[in-house]
């Protein structure tokens, strides 16, 4: 799927993970790269998290949630996934 040229980094990422169907891989890759260029950003720091949850590193996740503040995080990595892409539009 092509991305659209005026995505934002952050929705870059989330929609890199959707492609690789959210498990670890060359998008996971491409999703965490990203991050990891924008971190301090709040949105960047929600999907870092995702990332690391996807991964199964989750005391790194609870990190970057942490540093995000202010976010019920989802029950289910689809489901958290579903909330960022309606929290980024």
């Amino acid at each position: 799927m092509a991305m659209p040229d005026d995505m934002t980094g952050a929705r870059l990422a989330l929609r890199s993970l959707k492609e690789g169907g959210l498990v670890t891989g060359p998008g996971w890759a491409r999703a965490h790269e990203i991050c990891q260029q924008h971190e301090g950003d709040r949105a960047h720091d929600l999907v870092h998290a995702l990332c690391h949850w996807i991964e199964g590193d989750l005391s790194n996740r609870d990190y970057w949630y942490r540093r995000a503040a202010d976010w019920t995080r989802a029950d289910t990595i689809e489901a958290e996934w579903q909330a960022l892409d309606a929290a980024l539009m």
